[in-house]
């Protein structure tokens, strides 16, 4: 990506509610065009990516594709003739206009099958206040502008089935559960999260159909350039400004590990935590490691408790760790 396209994607960042660089040629915002959903402010479906040597805009909502020059031209024209100028001042010409090509590419592509799939239950935020199903919202204190990343199963097994056939063989104990979907950088759906509305066991089903992805939850939302927060579940994450979650314990994060924080449960007598916490550090990612006198396991038992996600962070900045001081740390918060 040339310094122009950057130049002049940085100037309109402004006006692109949602605006993130997802990474070198990859940004993502809410579509210009559509203005992505009406119904949810937090989903950002227009994509700017580069193919071979030029930069295009794809917006997954409404379907409209072009090119980065054309997108400045509909937004700003002044600023078009601005880019132009730039990108050609130097005599060179545009041998011709790029045609858009529409055919899926692997960064970018229509609705997979398992998109629709996933499309084919209800949204939290669709279901009406009276749904039984919206305790789990309630109780969870999960904030209303997130309510549009969880779905209601009523039947579990069998559509996990409709995405990994035979996934569960026998159907004798299929329940209702919550979706959670996992996305990549890209916003592709790779797996899910079943979790468990009462005692049913086990409490989450984490399912992965794209072998190549790894177990990580948020990554189509968090911006690489500023620190990374990485808890253990979904929902802890939702709390937390950019941050993502690690739904197995064997997950490669391949982001520099310096820039991020590891947030583990607050569970001392845990030696797998523990253990999992002294690998953390061994790793060189910083570590969060709660003071004693925190008596609750996890973030949203945090926040059900009373504490403000303000206070939360407050906490974390002050508790975080890394290296020969985080060993010492561990070893005086650990019980096993």
């Amino acid at each position: 990506m040339s310094y122009i396209d950057t130049k002049f994607l940085n100037l309109l960042s402004t006006r692109l509610p949602k605006f993130k660089r997802k990474s070198e040629n990859l940004f993502n915002f809410r579509c210009p065009h559509c203005g992505d959903s009406k119904k949810s402010s937090s989903k950002a479906r227009g994509f700017v990516y580069r193919k071979k040597n030029d930069m295009f805009f794809k917006c997954h909502n409404c379907g409209v594709g072009q090119t980065l020059g054309n997108l400045i031209k509909f937004l700003d024209p002044i600023m078009y003739k601005e880019y132009v100028f730039e990108r050609f001042k130097d005599g060179k010409v545009e041998s011709s206009k790029p045609e858009f090509d529409f055919t899926p590419s692997k960064i970018l592509k229509t609705k997979t099958a398992h998109e629709r799939t996933l499309e084919s239950l209800k949204r939290f935020d669709q279901l009406v206040t009276t749904h039984p199903a919206k305790k789990f919202l309630f109780d969870r204190l999960i904030p209303k502008e997130h309510w549009d990343k969880f779905f209601f199963c009523p039947n579990f097994y069998e559509w996990t089935n409709s995405i990994v056939p035979n996934k569960f063989p026998s159907l004798k104990y299929d329940h209702p559960r919550v979706v959670i979907p996992f996305y990549d950088r890209s916003g592709k759906f790779f797996a899910f999260q079943g979790r468990a509305f009462g005692k049913e066991q086990p409490k989450y089903i984490t399912i992965k159909f794209d072998e190549t992805k790894q177990k990580i939850y948020g990554l189509d939302r968090i911006d690489l350039n500023k620190p990374v927060m990485i808890t253990e579940g979904p929902i802890d994450s939702l709390f937390l400004d950019n941050a993502i979650a690690l739904a197995g314990a064997d997950a490669v994060v391949n982001i520099q590990h310096e820039q991020c924080t590891m947030i583990f449960d607050n569970e001392p007598r845990n030696e797998h935590i523990v253990n999992r916490m002294k690998n953390a550090v061994d790793k060189k990612f910083n570590l969060i490691i709660w003071p004693e006198s925190l008596k609750y396991k996890d973030i949203n038992d945090m926040i059900i408790a009373g504490m403000s996600s303000t206070k939360i962070a407050s906490l974390i900045h002050s508790s975080t760790y890394c290296g020969l001081e985080a060993h010492q740390h561990i070893n005086n918060w650990k019980k096993v």
